[in-house]
């Protein structure tokens, strides 16, 4: 089961916040507020539950009840992905500490208005938000890609707010505008619709061009965003609106951010993922107070290619920066 916290981001826009992990106990019973979301045959979109959690109850609470978590962890996906990509992640951490994850604007289950904002900063807005509203601050940062982006911009911006960032296969260098026609081009050439589930998972898997070798972890992570229409299976997300998302910080580099984070910061990458070690290095070098980790035999989807490496690497970091006064 997850619970649903409605999050107001920034020009209004309606975000999807979940906890994954068990819901703290002592909380009382509610009546008229629940509703189950209508389970999808696929990952953790099984059973999700809506509870009807008010935006800025306390940490460790619902609607201000139960017992308080003072360290707050808030998980940011990366371009096209979902807060239940965090799942497992979240479901750990929740264990010590309050941990939730965002659905991003356009992606998941939070809002995708075709006039809304898809700017820098609009999303870090967002996060900024969510953390006020969901009383979790100060918060550490865990983003993947995009969503690690947008936790050092807000780390940089709002330092009150964050007490550590975590950076997963993030690049700090410009990509430039050739890497955003190969998007562009990649986004045309998947054969939607997909008449299955297992048609998703294999083209993602196997059959995509930019698949080097079988990789079934790929394949479910993109099964977990395509959601069934009339004719087949389509993705829950807008292309245009990921490829507006996405040309707002790839002709750029953010080396400068990164200087002005003055919390601690992990950088982490897959060994064969988009990082490369040195720029990662560079990274650490560059970020006041920056570590690095390294994830074996992992891809860019690094915490879903190796969840267990994920959290070895990650686990001993969160534990020094979450348990210092």
């Amino acid at each position: 089961m997850a619970r649903r916290i409605d999050v107001t981001g920034t020009g209004g826009v309606r975000l999807a916040a979940w906890e994954f992990g068990d819901p703290p106990k002592g909380d009382p019973p509610r009546s008229g507020t629940d509703a189950m979301i209508p389970a999808q045959p696929t990952g953790e979109r099984d059973g999700l539950a809506l509870t009807g959690s008010e935006p800025g109850a306390a940490p460790g609470s619902v609607n201000g009840s139960g017992p308080e978590r003072t360290s707050g962890v808030l998980l940011l996906h990366g371009l096209m992905g979902r807060a239940s990509h965090w799942a497992s992640t979240a479901r750990w951490l929740s264990e010590r500490h309050r941990a939730v994850a965002l659905d991003q604007r356009g992606h998941g289950q939070s809002e995708k208005p075709p006039e809304a904002s898809f700017t820098r900063e609009a999303y870090v807005e967002d996060a900024e938000a969510a953390l006020e509203q969901l009383g979790l601050t100060p918060a550490v940062l865990v983003g993947h890609a995009m969503g690690a982006l947008t936790a050092w911009q807000l780390a940089a911006k709002r330092p009150d707010l964050v007490r550590g960032v975590i950076i997963c296969d993030m690049r700090a260098s410009a990509l430039g505008s050739a890497s955003q026609r190969e998007w562009a081009d990649w986004f045309k050439s998947w054969p939607l619709p997909f008449a299955t589930l297992a048609d998703v998972r294999k083209w993602f898997g196997e059959d995509d061009p930019w698949v080097e070798r079988p990789n079934p972890a790929r394949g479910e992570f993109y099964a977990e965003v395509m959601q069934e229409s009339p004719d087949g299976w389509r993705p829950v997300f807008e292309p245009e609106q990921m490829l507006k998302s996405r040309e707002t910080w790839v002709y750029d580099a953010h080396w400068e951010e990164l200087t002005q984070v003055q919390c601690p910061a992990l950088v982490v990458r897959g060994l064969d993922g988009e990082l490369g070690r040195a720029e990662a290095q560079e990274m650490v070098r560059v970020l006041p107070r920056g570590e690095y980790a390294e994830v074996a035999d992992a891809g860019h989807l690094v915490h879903y290619d190796q969840p267990e490496a994920w959290r070895a690497a990650i686990e001993p970091f969160l534990d020094s920066v979450l348990t210092t006064p």
